[in-house]
C-alpha cells in the first residue's frame, strides 16, 4: 500500500489541528520551514512546539501567536543570539502567554526515544550541576533497582504529529535521510502521525552515507516540496542561508518589523514556492 501523496497545504489541514502537540523536527538541517510557514497561514493556534533547537521556524510560530506550549532545548538563533519572538513571548505574554517545558538535547533525545519505545519516560545520566531540574518539574530522579544510581527521568514525548524534511522519498513511500541525522528517527517513531516533506520523489532510493530510511508504513503522508527546508539546508541539495539567520535577529527584534515581514513573505504568499520564487526574483 502506498503511502498518500498530498499538497503541503492538505497535510496540514488534515493532520495538525488546533491544540496539537506537533515536533517540527530536523537538527541543523533539513528543518521543515515550508510547514510551519502553511501553519502560520491556516492560522493554527494553542499548538504544544516541540523540537530540539527551536530555530526560527519556532521564532516565527510563536510570534505569529501558534503556539502555547514550547517543549524544547536550547532556544536561540544559531550563531547569532537571542530567538526574539520566543522571549517576548517569555517576558511579555506578546502575543500570547507561552509555556516552556525546557530540557538538554539529551533529554530530548531521551524523551523521544522513550516515545518511540512506548515506554512512559527515559533515563539518562543528565542535569546533575544544572538549573534545570529547579525550573523544570518534569525532570525527575529515579533510583537504579540494580545498582542503587541515581538517574534523571524525562516523561515520554508522543507528539500528535512529527513533520520531517527530508531528501528523498520513493514512489512507494518510504523516505531516505541523510547527513546530520539528530533525532529524525525517534521523533518520527514516537508520533502518532508523520508527515515528510521531500524534495524530490524518485523511483528508487540510491544508498547514501549517514542515511535513516523511513519505512511507508509509518509515513502517514509525503509531500514534494523542493526547497522546503529553506532558510535552512538540505544536506546534497542546497547550502544554508546564513546571512539570512543574520538578518532574523533585526527582523525578529521589532514587533513591527516582524509582522511586516511575515504579512510580505508568509501570510502574503500562497505557497511556499511562491516565497522562494520572490527571493530568487529580488537576488536577481
Amino acid at each position: 500500500m502506498k503511502t498518500p501523496r498530498l499538497s503541503l497545504a492538505e497535510a496540514m489541514a488534515e493532520f495538525v489541528h488546533d491544540g496539537s502537540c506537533v515536533a517540527l523536527e530536523g537538527f541543523t538541517h533539513l528543518i521543515p520551514f515550508a510547514a510551519g510557514h502553511e501553519l502560520i497561514r491556516q492560522g493554527r493556534r494553542n499548538l504544544h512546539l516541540v523540537r530540539m533547537t527551536p530555530d526560527l521556524v519556532y521564532d516565527q510560530l510563536i510570534g505569529m501567536g501558534c503556539a502555547r506550549r514550547l517543549t524544547f532545548s536550547w532556544g536561540g538563533n544559531p550563531g547569532v543570539g537571542s530567538l526574539h519572538r520566543l522571549r517576548d513571548a517569555v517576558e511579555h505574554a506578546w502575543p500570547a502567554p507561552l509555556e516552556l517545558d525546557e530540557h538538554s538535547h539529551a533529554g530530548m533525545a531521551a524523551a523521544y526515544t522513550a516515545g518511540a519505545a512506548k515506554l512512559p519516560f527515559g533515563l539518562l545520566r543528565g542535569y546533575l550541576g544544572t538549573d534545570l531540574p529547579a525550573n523544570n518539574p518534569r525532570i525527575r530522579r529515579v533510583e537504579c533497582p540494580f545498582t542503587g544510581e541515581s538517574l534523571a527521568a524525562v516523561p515520554a514525548l508522543n507528539p500528535d504529529v512529527t513533520v520531517l524534511h527530508a531528501q528523498r522519498a520513493d514512489r512507494k513511500g518510504n523516505v531516505s535521510i541523510h547527513g546530520i541525522v539528530g533525532a529524525q528517527r525517534e521523533a518520527a517513531l514516537a508520533a502518532k502521525k508523520l508527515v515528510v516533506t521531500v524534495e524530490d520523489v524518485v523511483d528508487e532510493l540510491p544508498p547514501a552515507m549517514n542515511a535513516v530510511v523511513l519505512p511507508h508504513w509509518v509515513v502517514s503522508a509525503v509531500v514534494h516540496c523542493p526547497g522546503g527546508a529553506y532558510p535552512s539546508y538540505a544536506h546534497g541539495c542546497y547550502e544554508r542561508d546564513n546571512a539570512f539567520y543574520q538578518r532574523w535577529d533585526a527582523i525578529a527584534r521589532d514587533r513591527a518589523a516582524f509582522q511586516a515581514w511575515m504579512h510580505e513573505h508568509v501570510l502574503g504568499l500562497p505557497d511556499h514556492g511562491a516565497y522562494l520564487a520572490r527571493l530568487k526574483a529580488k537576488a536577481a
